[in-house]
């Protein structure tokens, strides 16, 4: 037997720290606010900031990326956990996301949701989300998965005697348990067809299996993928997204929509190109599918959005995320081209990190403007220029950003490198129905972006909504002007903006860097 000296001696304190870190303050916030007074509740919102800052600086010992543990005490049998290039640029992206998060969470926290059970929840996701890239055998997969998962029930659920909230609570539960069941039923098929739940080595087994177990393989594959298709809302598998998100309380959407779906997106990553690469020609077409019907799916739906419907806005960008993850899905149908494993992974890896500084940026100003105009609709950012220009400015950069045109580079640099996937690949149908949706996105992304420079009064759309107005004009955003910009959701905006500008900038930085990410 293994003494617990060695257990312990095998245990790199480095590698799991930036996961570690989250988890232990979630915990410390939790009984802190047991005992802080009410006027000092804030500090909690402070703490949690500057750990997921501390978190990242974790990550700076673990560049050079060759760090692992948890591994057993055969050196043939792997490692549980391994800090490589892959995980070290998902967990940037995780932790900076969850940072951006809690700072555009810090007003609604303190106005209208419990700050102990809100930041303990956010660490806790965010703990799971940071282990799931670096996780190395399925048990350890799945794992990180439901502890980034079950706090995001009760994340959404939060805003008490909100029926909505309630309502998209219940239906993120259901989605998610079945997506676990099923994802499990498919592990455990693997694992019976392998007699292991390392990835490498499940990928290494995969293909000489004995002719009695290959079906059972093929069924614990396409189990597994169908599962993690729930999870990251692929269509058809998307249904729960829009009402999720316009019920959860807005910064909880922001952080579904970049944190969570980036650590599906890793999982997803590392179960295809590691485990499931022999039968890259059986899903590596199914995702080319999956992709073109997801981000269609996306696309129309963001497009069918009604100016003056409630939530319109949190709505239009639930569905602008399903037609990013269709585009994030087409390196992965690339996979199937004859390269190496991964070859394609450090494209959705840059797209991924591109899309996370923008969307959370637009939910920023989306979270500004929903202060003094609690009812979401798109007509609400009509004249935001002439209101809060700085804000007005930033959104129309993350907008253009997510649409690809400049002065938004990095998103231009992003999609084109997605295409070239797609051609490289030989998947000439598939760039075809990605050129069309990027198109479609236009519409929908400039119309937003019109809107916000557009005259404030005098239309239909403003006289549709006078009750928005704080000056009784029927103007929907000249309530902004009174209202007062929160230091921490002005800081999340700068932080974003400020990211995107660099980016694009220098979109080499996160191309070049991310290219170079293989499994």
């Amino acid at each position: 037997m293994t003494s617990l000296g060695a257990l312990t001696a095998s245990v790199d304190w480095t590698a799991i720290a930036p996961a570690a870190i989250p988890a232990a303050l979630a915990v410390l916030l939790l009984v802190a606010d047991l005992f802080l007074p009410p006027r000092h509740k804030r500090l909690l919102a402070w703490a949690t900031v500057a750990g997921l800052a501390l978190a990242l600086l974790s990550l700076i010992p673990l560049r050079a990326g060759h760090h692992a543990t948890f591994c057993g005490t055969d050196p043939a049998a792997g490692c549980s956990y391994t800090a490589d290039r892959f995980a070290l640029v998902v967990q940037v992206l995780v932790l900076g996301g969850a940072l951006l998060t809690a700072l555009l969470s810090a007003p609604a926290v303190e106005e209208e949701l419990p700050a102990g059970e809100f930041w303990f929840l956010l660490l806790a996701s965010a703990a799971g989300a940071t282990l799931l890239p670096a996780s190395r055998d399925l048990a350890t997969l799945v794992v990180a998965l439901e502890v980034t998962t079950l706090p995001s029930f009760a994340l959404v659920g939060l805003r008490r005697g909100d029926r909505l909230s309630s309502e998209a609570a219940l239906k993120f539960f259901l989605t998610s348990v079945t997506a676990t069941a099923v994802s499990l039923l498919g592990v455990s098929f693997l694992y019976a067809t392998t007699g292991t739940l390392y990835l490498d080595r499940i990928g290494r087994t995969l293909g000489h299996e004995p002719a009695q177990l290959h079906t059972l393989g093929k069924a614990g594959a396409a189990l597994t993928l169908v599962g993690f298709a729930f999870k990251l809302a692929v269509a058809p598998f998307h249904f729960w997204v829009p009402d999720t998100y316009a019920g959860a309380p807005l910064p909880v959407a922001a952080y579904l929509s970049v944190v969570g779906k980036a650590a599906g997106f890793s999982g997803l990553i590392l179960i295809t190109t590691l485990a499931l690469h022999p039968y890259a020609d059986t899903w590596g077409p199914a995702m080319g599918v999956l992709a073109a019907l997801t981000m269609t799916v996306g696309n129309v739906g963001a497009l069918r959005q009604r100016p003056g419907a409630e939530r319109g806005a949190v709505r239009l960008l639930a569905w602008s995320s399903i037609g990013q993850a269709g585009y994030l899905l087409v390196p992965l149908a690339a996979e199937s081209s004859g390269h190496p494993a991964g070859y394609h992974v450090g494209t959705t890896v840059a797209y991924a990190l591109m899309y996370a500084v923008v969307n959370l940026g637009a939910f920023a100003v989306a979270a500004l403007v929903g202060r003094s105009a609690p009812h979401g609709r798109l007509t609400d950012y009509r004249g935001l220029y002439a209101a809060r220009p700085a804000a007005a400015l930033a959104l129309a950069f993350f907008l253009l950003c997510l649409a690809g045109l400049p002065p938004g580079l990095i998103g231009l640099f992003a999609k084109v490198a997605v295409f070239s996937t797609a051609v490289d690949a030989q998947h000439g149908w598939l760039a075809v129905i990605m050129a069309v949706n990027v198109a479609i996105a236009l519409v929908y992304y400039l119309r937003w972006t019109a809107l916000l420079f557009a005259a404030a009064g005098g239309t239909k759309a403003a006289a549709a909504a006078p009750e928005l107005s704080a000056d009784g004009g029927g103007t929907p955003a000249a309530g902004a002007v009174a209202a007062r910009t929160p230091f921490a959701l002005g800081a999340a905006i700068a932080l974003a903006a400020a990211a995107g500008v660099v980016l694009s900038g220098a979109p080499q930085i996160v191309l070049r860097y991310a290219a170079g990410v293989l499994l």
